[in-house]
């Protein structure tokens, strides 16, 4: 039953995490998370945590760094790949020895053995809390790859040594060879096992899907299956886990074959489950190290004969030291490459100095350090304790707070997240967002949607196609008022017709009814776009939003009610569907037709920029011309009916994809609530063209 509360436990503090995240967005996650999990230990109800560093490597980091590595761009890994190994691997060795030293100097009571683990340990940074960087700061590509690369393939070399050094303070007897020889097998032996099984996965995958075995399901399973497989399989072989692991995420790529709608919804569907699970065991590992946090420390920090001042002193010390020389050996790194272009080693300038400083602090310390320190032994060969266990976990959990502080408040003061609020930038993004969309509404296109999402991707097209040839435009927040302003245009056309069907009765109550019907039809369109398109909090007029959306409901309500009646009365209703649809066009044309006349008058005046005025023109005119090449078929309501349903989804799908691009750090807050608004000011143009 323990083990169930601290599951639940766990998971109800990765929710808790996502949303405080949102209310103190200067604060990176991953600190969060770690001040959840300590706080949880200090609940009444909370069970003791035990963590076995096997099991939290198979379950934990195996799937974490396979799917990093899966989804890692793959030509930037290339490009960075020697900076990478040398710091993956040179730097740990370094490291390793420098914190080994240091500690030994300054506190002769640890071993010079024990202090070795504690450097070796140190080397590995953290693959989560380096995913997690640049939300508030602004990584180059070429410094993502560098340390997204780096996390990849250090964990072989820090768990090498720190398993040498151990050894050597649990014997008394240091063995450099066979240290060596070990770490070349475990390092070219798992990227060996890795490339060989990730090639065999690819093959059975593809079999599976030819053949058409694969379902969703089964897809799924044996893909959450593979990294457990790798890991477990290759510690089997003497060999290192993690870097099969790493090595088999690099080379799987079964989910990017094969084409049509069943392939498109299993490849979507498996994105979704590992995008839900890697958020849960990304917070599930920094909760963890919080609440193991309170208990590594708590036993040194009682013990009346180690003073306190001493343990801080020397946890600055060893972040000092690792610090500084990964300051050194980036820059050192950075002096003598070449230029991929001139061949020529470059001179460091005040933004490569910065460049070092932000690989530096990039590479924060995690749950990887932590879980080989719960390794050490209690007793050494000989049967006494192990010298100063209780300190080295102490000093490595100070150590690994302190990088991950210094990495969340001076990566922004580095690396400013660039304002992208630059209106040409922004339109770009607005691109991509909609590039996104169309390609997940094309993996829903069933024989019986076909014609309606082709319908809303035909828009979205068009919407493309309208940004590409605005992305010049001085103002765009300028065009977007121009929208609204054309919008109300419409709206006043409208209101004056609806207004003139009710106050002029026709002699045929059918012609009414259409013409009255029609309107309010789409006067509800039009305030709907007006309300998103003006939603914010800069907009205020909460309650005209509130009254509108009672507007909409109550009409929607009288026209429930009043088909109903005419059920009753009568078998077949006045007017169809179908030629309401039909007359709603006519009567959006005669709407387009009003709204161009009055962008051509207000070209006369200086109260909106010219180029604004000629390109809505543009716009309309196009919608126009779309509107008139429709027949009026039977079954367009029935069409147009399902088109809106899909044009309602893939707004809720870009919406998705700008809270996608938010967490992965591609774009600002600022950016992301104005994209959201965008998405219902572009509305306008999707309307139209369905």
């Amino acid at each position: 039953m323990d083990v169930v509360e601290l599951i639940l436990c766990i998971i109800a503090a990765v929710v808790l995490s996502s949303f405080l995240s949102r209310f103190i967005p200067k604060v990176s996650t991953p600190l969060v998370q770690i001040a959840l999990g300590a706080a949880a230990t200090q609940l009444p109800f909370f069970p003791d945590v035990n963590l076995n560093p096997e099991l939290f490597m198979v379950l934990f980091i195996a799937p974490l760094l396979y799917l990093e590595a899966h989804e890692i761009d793959k030509s930037a890994l290339l490009k960075t790949l020697k900076l990478s190994i040398s710091l993956a691997i040179g730097l740990a060795i370094v490291t390793m020895v420098a914190v080994g030293f240091a500690l030994n100097a300054i506190w002769p009571v640890i071993p010079l053995a024990a202090a070795l683990a504690l450097g070796a340990a140190l080397g590995p940074t953290d693959a989560v809390a380096v995913s997690s960087l640049g939300k508030e700061a602004s990584l180059t590509l070429r410094q993502r790859g560098v340390l997204k690369g780096e996390s990849l393939f250090n964990d072989a070399s820090g768990i090498v040594g720190f398993q040498f050094a151990i050894a050597a303070a649990v014997t008394g007897e240091f063995a450099v060879g066979q240290a060596a020889a070990e770490f070349i097998v475990s390092f070219i032996g798992g990227a060996l096992f890795g490339t060989v099984v990730g090639l065999a996965a690819n093959w059975l995958f593809e079999t599976v899907r030819s053949l058409g075995w694969e379902t969703t399901t089964t897809r799924i399973l044996m893909e959450l299956f593979l990294p457990f497989l790798l890991y477990l399989g290759a510690e089997e072989f003497h060999v290192s886990g993690i870097l099969s692991v790493v090595a088999a995420g690099l080379l799987v790529r079964f989910d990017r074959t094969g084409v049509g709608p069943n392939v498109s919804r299993t490849n979507i569907v498996a994105s979704s489950v590992w995008g839900v699970l890697s958020f849960t065991l990304n917070g599930a590992v920094f909760i963890l190290l919080g609440m193991l946090l309170p208990g590594a420390m708590h036993a040194s920090w009682v013990d009346p004969w180690v003073s306190n001042n001493m343990l801080f002193g020397v946890i600055a010390l060893v972040t000092g030291v690792a610090v500084v020389l990964r300051f050194i050996w980036v820059a050192g790194m950075l002096r003598i490459a070449r230029d991929a272009n001139t061949g020529k080693r470059r001179p460091m300038t005040a933004d490569r100095w910065r460049s070092a400083a932000v690989m530096t602090f990039g590479g924060a310390k995690g749950t990887i350090t932590l879980s080989l320190m719960f390794t050490i032994p209690y007793y050494i060969d000989a049967g006494t304790p192990f010298p100063m266990r209780d300190e080295l976990i102490f000093i490595a959990s100070g150590v690994i707070v302190c990088t991950l502080l210094l990495a969340n408040f001076l990566l922004p003061l580095l690396a400013p997240y660039r304002a992208k609020d630059d209106d040409g930038e922004l339109e770009e993004i607005t691109i991509e967002v909609l590039r996104r969309t169309v390609e997940e509404l094309t993996g829903r296109i069933t024989p019986e949607n076909r014609r309606a999402v082709l319908m809303v991707i035909d828009s979205y097209t068009k919407r493309i196609s309208r940004l590409k040839h605005r992305i010049g435009a001085l103002d765009p927040a300028g065009y977007g008022q121009l929208q609204i302003r054309a919008l109300n245009w419409e709206k006043e056309f409208v209101r004056d017709r609806l207004a003139d069907a009710k106050s002029h009765p026709d002699a045929d109550k059918a012609v009414q009814e259409l013409n009255v019907e029609a309107c309010e039809r789409m006067l509800d369109q039009i305030m709907n776009s007006l309300r998103h398109a003006t939603a914010g909090p800069e907009a205020g007029g909460l309650a005209w939003q509130i009254s509108g959306r009672m507007r909409g409901w109550r009409h929607r309500t009288m026209n429930l009610i009043k088909r109903t009646i005419n059920r009753i009365r009568r078998t077949t209703p006045l007017v169809s569907e179908d030629q309401i649809f039909a007359h709603m066009r006519t009567l959006q044309v005669e709407a387009i037709e009003h709204v161009i006349a009055m962008l051509e008058e207000e070209m006369t005046y200086d109260r909106y920029n010219t180029e604004f005025c000629s390109a809505l023109i543009l716009d309309y005119r196009r919608a126009e011309g779309s509107l008139k090449a429709r027949p009026n078929v039977q079954g367009s309501a029935a069409a147009a009916g399902k088109a809106e349903e899909v044009k309602k989804e893939s707004y809720g799908i870009e919406l998705g994809v700008v809270q996608d691009m938010l967490e992965a750090g591609d774009i600002s807050r600022a950016q992301a609530r104005a994209l959201r608004r965008n998405i219902y000011v572009m509305q306008v143009d999707a309307d139209s063209g369905i």
